[in-house]
Parts: C-alpha cells; structure tokens; sequence
C-alpha cells in the first residue's frame, strides 16, 4: 500500500510540474506588447517628406530586413527560424497603431523583437523608420 500511495504522489507531482511549465511557457509566448499611455499619444517630430521616407527606408533595409521582409509582411530570412510571428505590416491592424507606439516597439523592443535604442540612437532615425512602414499600407 505504502509503494502504491508513493508512486501517486509521483505521478501527482510529474503533471504539476508539467502544468507549471507550460503555464510559464505559455504565458510568455502570449505576452501583450503593452505600450504606455504617453506614447500612444505621441506625435511624430520628424516631418514626413520623400527624403526622410528615403532614409526610412535605409535604416529600414539595415535593420528590420531580414525579419520583417523587404515588403514588411514578416517574410524576410531570419524569419523562419524564429518561434514568433514577425507580423504583417500592411495589415489594418498594424497601420492602426498611432505613431508613437510604433516608435516605442523599435526603441524598446518586446520578446524576440530587440531594442534599437543603442542601435538607431537617434530618436529622428527611428521616427523616419515610423514614416517608412506607413508606406506598407494596403491600398
């Protein structure tokens, strides 16, 4: 009697501990990116011309390529190794989000995403990049 109460105690203790782990892993990989109040309000400072869409655009190629893809719909080569979606950047819902949050999801980075605050330390550079992926807008 005394074995078969250990071995449940076991089992008992083997699926709690595979449910914590999923639970963690599962919560982390659904993991609202939540941008704080003072930049979903925030403006762009750089104005929107063809140079600075241009130079978006550079930085853009440099920086964001190789995951997010050369049409921004999350195909580029880096992007099939990773475990996360890179998103799609013509998608309502993306072009949706006010420049601002934008601009903090590229100077802070979430998850697999990096931070491009040291990067890119200018804040007019990252502000040009918010100007380029506004031309992945679906017609």
């Amino acid at each position: 009697m005394e074995k078969l109460s250990k071995r449940i105690v076991k089992v008992i203790s083997v699926v709690f501990l595979a449910s914590a782990v999923f639970m963690i892993v599962n919560a982390q990989t659904v993991q609202q990116w939540v941008v704080p109040a003072k930049y979903m309000t925030m403006k762009n400072t750089v104005t929107t011309s063809k140079e600075n869409i241009a130079n978006g655009k550079d930085l853009y190629a440099k920086h964001c390529k190789s995951c997010h893809g050369t049409a921004g719909l999350g195909d580029g080569p880096k992007a099939a190794s990773l475990d996360v979606s890179c998103g799609d950047f013509s998608m309502a819902k993306f072009q949706g989000q006010p420049d601002g949050a934008l601009f903090f999801k590229i100077s802070e980075g979430h998850g697999k995403m990096p931070s491009f605050k040291k990067t890119i330390p200018d804040d007019n550079d990252r502000w040009m990049i918010v100007h380029y992926l506004r031309t992945f807008k679906s017609k």
